[in-house]
This record gives C-alpha cells, structure tokens and sequence, in this order.
C-alpha cells in the first residue's frame, strides 16, 4: 500500500492510499451451476481461478472519506467451458462519520460474461448508517436497490428492494468475532413467474490463531435463505418455493511477507419445488494471494 498525503480543508490532513492484491487458485465443484439462469449440470468439474482487486482510498477530512474498487475475476474449467466466467466490478463508496454514526452510500457495477459472450449486467446503489451499540456491539443497516440485466433471457432481468441489517459481536476485538445478519428482498422481474420475495439469514465466527509465529484466520459461516415466488412457474403448475443452506469454512495463513495461502471447503443444499433448482453442491479450493 501507498500513501500520499496532502494538506485538508478545515483543519484537517488529507491522504490518498493506494493498494492491489492478485491470487491463482483451484477449485473443485461437485455440481457446476449458472445460478442465475437455474442452470445445473449434477456433474462435477475443475476450474482455474485469477482474481485482481486494485483499491483507491481516499481521505478528504477526518470525517469524509471515498474507496474507489475495481475487481477481476475468471474462472476457467477443464470440462464445462462454456461456462467459464469473466467478471469486472468497480465499486464506489462515500462514507462521513457525524458523531459517533457512521453513514454513506455504496454504488456498484457489475459485468459478468460467460464463455467470452455477455452474460450480465448489474448496477447497484446502497444508502447505510453504522456505529457501535456499546463496547462489544456493533451494528450495521442498509436499504439497497439493485437493477440486473441477464442477456440470454430479457424475461429475469429485474428490480429488486432490500433491507438489510447486520450485528457484530466482539469476543476479543477482531481476534475472534461473531456476525449475525438478516436481509429481506423483493425482487420484480419482466416475467411474473420471476419476481420472489426472499427471507435471508447468515451466521459467521471469525477467529484468529498463532500458529508457528503467524497468525491463521479461520471464518466459519452458515446462510440461509427462503425464497416465495409469486407467480406461477408453468413446468410444475404451482407458485415455486426454494429453500437454500450454505455451510462454508475458509482457511488462510500467511506466507512470505505479503501473501496467504487459502483453503476453504463449502456445502449447499438447495431444496426446491423446481426440480432444476433442486441439488446439492460440495465446493473444496485453494488460492494463494499476494498483497501490496
């Protein structure tokens, strides 16, 4: 990381940080899935993974600052590549502490494509208020919108409104923390059988352990989440209605001065009045990242 700093308004220091992270890794999935066209293959396959985050921060005031993101990712599979996936994210946020609130906007855009076609395009805007409860209690909400296009089929491109809120608890500072959150979400689509309603719940811990002189950071997590559509979904004849867990655990340890090394193993299982939407899934990777 880098830092530039520079003389602020208002009696206040400006500085500008600059800072960059890639990782290469592999990953086995046991069920290779396009989620957002209800696509799954029940067969398994490999996949090659680069990722590249570039990172602009700047502070304008001790109460003002903005984070500029841009992110890359690909996923190349051995089998099934006419799914393999390029993504390009740029991010923005604003963020102002008034007190001892944190508040600020968050804007988004994504531009995914499969197999070198356009795939998706997605644009997302996210007002959200933050700040400590007491000590040990943190607490974070946000409304967000979101607007998808899906290239391959115009009928699930969609509106969608959500709220969201999150709670922190802190055993141990940022050694060993738990994240309780929950999110609703109505989403509209150009199709009826599309739009749904969803209940989502997540549960993470997150702890860190000196292990040989370093510390290795372990991230446990469960999600839930409950879909209701409203329209009906004419292949089965009835309103569909999925209900989805996801177990994950992430591993990572550093190596040399600025990289980790990752491991992580995931579960899903995915139940559904909608036999496409109805599998299981096991996904186990490694990625090794460099920082600076």
């Amino acid at each position: 990381m880098v830092a530039v700093p520079a003389s602020g308004q208002n009696g206040g220091t400006s500085a500008t940080d600059f800072s960059a992270e890639v990782s290469l890794g592999v990953e086995y999935d046991s069920n290779v899935t396009v989620d957002e066209l209800d696509a799954s293959s029940n067969q398994s396959d490999y996949s090659l993974m680069v990722n590249a985050e570039l990172q602009l921060e700047h502070q304008f005031t001790d109460t003002l600052d903005m984070t500029l993101t841009y992110d890359f990712s690909q996923a190349d599979y051995e089998e099934f590549n006419f799914v393999d996936r390029q993504t390009h994210l740029l991010g923005l946020d604003f963020g102002a502490r008034i007190g001892e609130v944190n508040s600020g906007l968050t804007l988004y855009y994504i531009n995914a494509r499969l197999d070198g076609n356009d795939f998706l395009e997605y644009y997302r805007g996210s007002p959200y208020v933050s700040g400590f409860l007491s000590k040990r209690w943190f607490a974070r909400g946000a409304y967000v919108y979101s607007d998808k296009t899906i290239e391959q089929n115009e009928f699930r491109n969609a509106e969608s409104h959500a709220g969201e809120v999150d709670f922190y608890f802190f055993r141990r500072g940022l050694r060993s923390y738990f994240n309780l959150g929950y999110k609703f979400k109505d989403e509209d689509a150009v199709a009826d059988r599309y739009d749904y309603s969803a209940d989502n719940f997540k549960l993470r811990y997150i702890h860190r352990f000196e292990v040989f002189g370093d510390v290795l950071k372990t991230e446990l997590s469960w999600r839930y989440e409950h879909r209701d559509y409203s329209g009906i979904t004419p292949s089965i004849g009835e309103e569909r209605e999925d209900r989805r867990h996801r177990w994950k655990i992430d591993l990572e340890y550093p190596v040399m001065e600025k990289g980790s090394i990752s491991l992580y193993g995931g579960y899903g299982d995915y139940d559904s009045n909608f036999p496409r939407s109805d599998y299981d899934q096991h996904v186990i990777g490694t990625r090794l990242s460099y920082r600076w």
